[in-house]
C-alpha cells in the first residue's frame, strides 16, 4: 500500500494578489455598459426629435395645400373678382421666397374649413392679380392651321403653419379658371 507522506500546504500569497480584481473588472465592464446605453438613449432622444419636426413639417405642409385648393375653389367660384391684391402688387423676382416669408399675411384670406386641432395658426392664401398670356393650341393642329388662346392664369401664394410657429409651408400655383 501507498501511503501519502507530503502534506498539502496552501500558499496564502497567490490568493492575497487576486484579491478585488475581479470586482474592477466588472466595474469596467459595467462602464462599458453605462456608456453604451447613454449613446443609445442619445441617438433615440435625436430621432425622435426628427419625428417630431417631420411631423410638423407635414402638418403645415397639408395646411397650406388646404389654403391653395381653397383659393383656387374660389377662383372658381368667383373669377377675376376674387383677386386679393392691388394689381399695382408685384413680388420681387431677385428672392421670392424671403419676400413672402416677411408678407404680412394678416391682410390676406384665411381658409375657412375644417382644421386639425394642433394648428398653431390657420392657414392663409393670397390670389395675385391675373397674369394674361396667349397659348399654343395644338389641339387644333389636325384640324387645320395651328392657332393661339389668350388665356388668364392666377398665381395662388398659401402660407401653412403646423403646431408650432418654426414650421412653416408657402406653396404656390398657377391656376386657370375654367369660367
Amino acid at each position: 500500500m501507498l501511503k501519502c507522506t507530503h502534506a498539502f500546504v496552501r500558499s496564502t500569497t497567490g490568493a492575497a494578489s487576486q484579491r478585488g480584481s475581479a470586482l474592477i473588472i466588472a466595474l469596467v465592464f459595467l462602464l462599458i455598459m453605462t456608456l453604451i446605453g447613454v449613446s443609445a438613449m442619445q441617438g433615440t432622444t435625436q430621432q425622435e426629435g426628427m419625428a417630431g419636426n417631420a411631423r410638423q413639417r407635414n402638418l403645415a405642409f397639408q395646411a397650406a395645400e388646404a389654403a391653395v385648393r381653397s383659393g383656387e375653389q374660389t377662383l372658381e367660384v368667383s373669377g377675376p373678382t376674387a383677386v386679393t391684391l392691388p394689381t399695382s402688387f408685384v413680388p420681387p423676382a431677385t428672392d421670392p421666397g424671403a419676400f413672402w416669408m416677411d408678407y404680412d399675411w394678416s391682410q390676406s384670406q384665411p381658409y375657412n374649413g375644417a382644421l386639425d386641432a394642433t394648428l398653431s395658426e390657420p392657414p392663409r392664401y393670397v390670389i395675385e392679380p391675373p397674369i394674361a398670356m396667349t397659348i399654343v393650341d395644338d389641339t387644333s393642329a389636325a384640324l387645320g392651321p395651328i392657332r393661339t388662346v389668350p388665356v388668364t392664369l392666377y398665381r395662388v401664394t398659401a402660407r401653412g403653419v403646423g403646431g408650432t410657429a418654426n414650421a412653416v409651408v408657402i406653396l404656390q400655383t398657377v391656376y386657370r379658371p375654367t369660367i
